[in-house]
């Protein structure tokens, strides 16, 4: 007689038992040492929670709720832990979770334009024309789009230039009049979006209508259907980090009336020798501590959003823009062993020219406001705690990988053939070489 196999429950994964005891803390279900009674009790209770408790990712691996920090378990073994501070550096939240959502329905939206480029005056018409008639928005852009000669001169444009708003850079202030951003053109106009907004920044939609495009994911054939896409809240997105950078010089004067440079960038700042022969001569600081001096042509810090910009020409590792840290990479260093290097998105980098350089240094901050370094000041450095909120076409992974096989070709190579192929090379060429035996006998 066929004895009857009891079917052995599910495996939980690691993910799972962990979401969920970070689940029962907050509850309150489980304090200190939770007992296994409690634990089990939670897990069968799992079909029972609400929706919205749920981890929903289609086609992805379970995963813990974050990649570092702030962990779920506090506790590591019978007797390790983390020492309890009210002092948190960053949050990190899980990139596949991250979707985009309106408070509010948004009503305003500032479109971003390329400059000195013909092909993109018709689009932006479309686009402007369309989220004023058909989505009621009011639409701000730049001053100096009004004052394009070949755009006053278009008829279709007349119908909705004066129902836009304008505003001009470092005089008027958007913090809080955008709720949402559309940019058409390259990389430069999302790098731009993010220099009018030193703090919170609105969510920001990119059209490919550029040279390069590595962070403009969307094309513009069919625009209305995925502006109202986002519109709905129907949209992923990457939190592309910032970096604030802080200047201070030796003798700073109190009663200066021009403020010290403190900018939020996106991409990278670079300190090099600018028009000096001779090598640069750098100290570089992590959280107070000498780390070394680099002699060379220049150093560049970046994000991960701007490690596939300078960086990776300097001979970088490309970095997912989700990821907490920041890249150091040596100008041309006059050394075969110094490498780039990755550290903790929460440091501090402190660069300053070393006492005994012989010419002082240069810095600009995503290629803007380059300004000397004179022996004495300092250069801090420190991600900041305002991102890009990107917008995804597709997802955070997705848009990545698709970015770097189409601008920049990453690794493109002829296929190896396979080995009926070079069997029959090597067979033709074996018999070849008997007939030609043969015919020389």
């Amino acid at each position: 007689m066929m004895e009857m196999v009891k079917e052995k429950p599910r495996r939980r994964s690691v993910s799972e038992l962990l979401n969920w005891r970070c689940l029962a803390e907050c509850k309150g279900a489980i304090a200190g040492n939770e007992n296994d009674s409690a634990g089990r009790l939670l897990l069968e209770n799992r079909n029972g929670e609400p929706e919205t408790r749920r981890r929903r990712r289609s086609g992805t691996w379970p995963r813990t709720r974050s990649l570092n920090a702030p962990s779920p378990v506090q506790h590591f073994g019978r007797c390790g832990g983390i020492m309890k501070t009210s002092v948190t550096v960053m949050t990190i939240q899980d990139p596949a979770s991250q979707r985009l959502t309106w408070y509010k329905p948004p009503l305003s939206v500032l479109v971003i334009k390329k400059v000195r480029d013909s092909s993109v005056l018709l689009p932006f018409i479309q686009l402007v024309t369309w989220l004023i008639e058909a989505k009621r928005m009011v639409v701000f852009v730049e001053a100096s789009v009004l004052e394009d000669a070949a755009l006053a001169r278009d008829s279709r444009f007349q119908s909705v230039r004066d129902r836009l708003q304008t505003f001009r850079d470092g005089t008027d202030d958007l913090q809080d009049k955008i709720d949402f951003i559309v940019c058409l053109g390259g990389d430069g106009t999302l790098l731009y979006a993010s220099l009018l907004f030193q703090q919170s920044v609105p969510p920001v939609m990119a059209f490919h209508l550029g040279s390069l495009g590595f962070l403009t994911p969307f094309e513009f054939d069919n625009f209305q259907e995925q502006v109202t896409n986002v519109l709905e809240g129907n949209a992923a997105l990457t939190l592309r980090s910032r970096l604030r950078c802080i200047i201070i010089r030796k003798n700073e004067d109190s009663q200066l009336t021009e403020p010290p440079t403190n900018l939020l960038i996106l991409n990278e700042v670079v300190v090099d020798r600018g028009p000096s022969p001779y090598l640069s001569n750098i100290d570089l600081f992590i959280d107070g501590k000498h780390v070394t001096s680099v002699q060379g042509d220049g150093l560049i810090v970046s994000t991960p959003t701007g490690s596939t910009a300078y960086a990776v020409a300097a001979g970088a590792s490309m970095i997912h823009p989700s990821v907490p840290a920041i890249m150091i990479t040596p100008i041309c260093p006059h050394s075969l062993s110094f490498r780039p290097i990755v550290v903790p998105a929460g440091v501090e980098l402190k660069i300053s020219v070393s006492p005994d350089s012989r010419n002082t240094s240069w810095v600009s901050f995503d290629g803007r406001n380059r300004q000397e370094l004179f022996h004495g000041d300092s250069l801090k450095v420190t991600t900041s705690i305002y991102p890009v909120p990107s917008i995804c076409a597709a997802d955070q992974i997705t848009d990545w990988f698709d970015s770097l096989a189409e601008c920049l070709h990453w690794n493109v190579r002829k296929r190896q053939k396979h080995l009926d192929e070079l069997s029959d090379l090597a067979h033709s060429s074996s018999n070849d070489t008997l007939d030609s035996l043969d015919r020389d006998s």
